[in-house]
């Protein structure tokens, strides 16, 4: 420590018992193993040898001695360097990205390989301390996964590609749309409060009324004239259980349409009141019936039914011979101008206006009126 620094409780007490030490090595005998120093200066200094070895370690590569404040009575936490912390985070990504599992033990036996030795437990709570997280590894969903969901993605995917110009911008101008419920008393769950008072004071009891609102976004912002409000009168608890199909084409004609480029590329979801086909013609699901996909392909193609087929064989040829749905919202948009794009069904992430709707509900959240 430089002369002329006040000398803490802490350190005062190393000094009385590494005198003692001396001491006891000097009766002892006449001469001193300085074999183990670091072994010396843990037991001079009541120390644990890994501790000593953690803190000259410390030292040699940064030049200083950490200083670390007691925040809790007892052993203070042990705390990794900054560089290690580093090189475990690009560990575990390493690791992540191909799906690899990640162990306490084997993360301190690579540590270890590469001369920095750490011990499990204390690995451990430094991993928790870091803000990583153990449990069940995340597993792709089914339903994303499916053929036709992949499929779907891709084509998205490069007509969205298709739509870029080389050098940045799009060729013909995107607009998102969609709607999203808000609850009446929607607000932050977590607030400051008064002791006294308690939380909560003027909040109503209860979600309140449920507002289905319906707008389209583009990179220039909301579509002027678009907005459509309205109270959700069914209990459904979904946004499209609100809304059928004739009052939606009413929306889309009257509001959407005239309100943005007769070129655009408008993007939209998979909601029931979105896909209405305007022949009304066979499209089969997962979710249809046996006896549908038999009777159907009984009567269109009866060379092509056999008696012994599932019904995983009967979708799949149902679904080649089916011809596509015509939708009523892409003649109307096709019509005007506009091409309608929609997402893959299971990725609202490719959906932009979701971030927008983040933002709205948050807002509403925060104003609380």
């Amino acid at each position: 420590m430089p002369q002329g620094q006040a000398v803490d409780v802490r350190e005062r007490q190393f000094v009385v018992q590494l005198k003692e030490y001396v001491d006891q090595e000097r009766r002892q005998g006449p001469t001193v193993s300085t074999q183990d120093a670091v072994g010396r200066v843990a037991q001079a200094l009541g120390l644990g040898k890994r501790t000593v070895k953690e803190m000259l370690r410390t030292s040699r590569q940064t030049g200083q001695v950490a200083t670390a404040p007691l925040d809790a009575k007892g052993q203070p936490p042990y705390r990794l360097p900054c560089a290690l912390e580093t090189v475990i985070r690009q560990r575990m990504r390493e690791r992540n990205r191909p799906g690899s599992h990640i162990r306490v033990r084997s993360l301190a036996h690579w540590l270890n390989e590469h001369d920095e030795e750490v011990p499990r437990a204390t690995l451990g709570r430094a991993l928790q301390r870091m803000g990583l997280v153990s449990g069940q590894s995340r597993q792709p969903s089914a339903l994303r996964e499916r053929e036709e969901v992949v499929l779907a993605r891709r084509a998205y995917l490069r007509a969205k590609r298709a739509n870029r110009h080389a050098h940045g911008g799009t060729v013909r101008p995107e607009v998102s749309l969609d709607e999203r419920s808000l609850h009446v008393h929607h607000a932050t769950p977590r607030t400051w409060d008064c002791a006294a008072d308690g939380p909560w004071v003027h909040q109503p009891s209860g979600k309140g009324p449920r507002f289905i609102i319906v707008h389209a976004m583009t990179t220039a912002g909301w579509v002027q004239g678009a907005p459509l409000v309205f109270q959700a009168k069914r209990r459904t608890g979904d946004d499209h259980g609100q809304r059928d199909f004739a009052h939606f084409r009413r929306w889309f004609c009257r509001s959407f349409l005239p309100h943005i480029p007769a070129a655009s590329l408008s993007v939209m979801d998979h909601a029931p009141s979105h896909n209405v086909d305007v022949d009304g013609g066979f499209s089969p699901t997962t979710a249809t019936k046996k006896g549908e996909l038999q009777n159907w392909l009984q009567h269109h193609h009866p060379t092509r039914y056999q008696e012994a087929m599932i019904q995983a064989e009967l979708l799949a040829v149902c679904r080649q011979l089916c011809p596509k749905p015509t939708y009523a919202l892409d003649r109307l948009a096709e019509a005007a101008g506009p091409h309608i794009l929609r997402t893959p069904q299971y990725h609202p992430e490719l959906q932009p206006i979701e971030n927008c709707w983040a933002v709205v509900k948050n807002h509403c959240a925060a104003q609380c009126d």
